[in-house]
């Protein structure tokens, strides 16, 4: 079933694609992954057709479906797997977190790894709560900057239920780093965060500004008066 799907699937994404759209949604992703040139409202309206002939087959073959659709060239099929992961949320459990580390780590980009971690990962994390300071320390052991990215995204819907405490454990043991993508996603986590706890978030700034990067305290002190 799953290969019948796929197929149609294709079949659904070539017959909406606009190919003057691909080379600029190349160059948005800095040209590291090919695309068919299918707009978001579009590609979204193909998977609700999808989903409505075969959702029990989707529901049935989740991770399978997912796995076999990061390993397609063209962007906008991992894109359907996440559509169908958020659809299918409910149902991912703890022993998915393994698939969900190998997505993370599998055409690593942030329009992928954002939706991973805030998404089934944070969902995962939020239901089994003893995992998230073990998995907070491999992502951060990891060497892996998405995987350490992962460990900063991960509570960003979680609202005010967030744990407070492992989230500025996890900033401070990233703190220093070089990468922008890990000092872009400390300033995020802590501007969503101020949303709910915003005296917290002020003080901790005020407390740590010599060791967050200029670029963490501009985007966590957004929401701050």
């Amino acid at each position: 079933m799953t290969t019948k799907l796929i197929k149609t699937l294709k079949s659904e994404l070539i017959n909406a694609a606009d190919l003057s759209r691909a080379p600029s949604m190349e160059a948005y992703m800095k040209h590291l992954f090919s695309y068919y040139g299918v707009s978001s409202p579009k590609r979204k309206k193909i998977v609700s057709s999808l989903w409505q002939s075969y959702k029990d087959e989707i529901k049935a073959d989740l991770i399978n479906l997912v796995r076999t659709l990061w390993k397609e060239e063209k962007r906008e099929l991992q894109y359907v797997a996440m559509d169908l992961l958020g659809r299918c949320q409910k149902q991912i459990i703890t022993e998915d977190l393994v698939t969900m580390e190998y997505l993370i780590i599998s055409k690593s980009w942030w329009d992928t790894v954002d939706f991973l971690a805030a998404n089934p990962v944070g969902h995962i994390l939020k239901e089994n709560p003893e995992l998230k300071y073990q998995k907070s320390k491999e992502f951060i052991k990891s060497g892996n900057m998405w995987l350490q990215r992962t460990s900063l995204l991960f509570q960003l819907k979680y609202k005010d239920a967030v744990d407070e405490h492992l989230l500025y454990q996890n900033i401070m043991n990233l703190t220093g780093s070089k990468e922008f993508f890990i000092n872009k996603a400390i300033g995020w986590s802590l501007r969503q965060y101020s949303k709910y706890n915003p005296k917290s978030v002020r003080r901790f700034i005020d407390e740590n500004q010599a060791a967050l990067a200029n670029l963490s305290v501009r985007e966590g002190s957004k929401y701050l008066k």
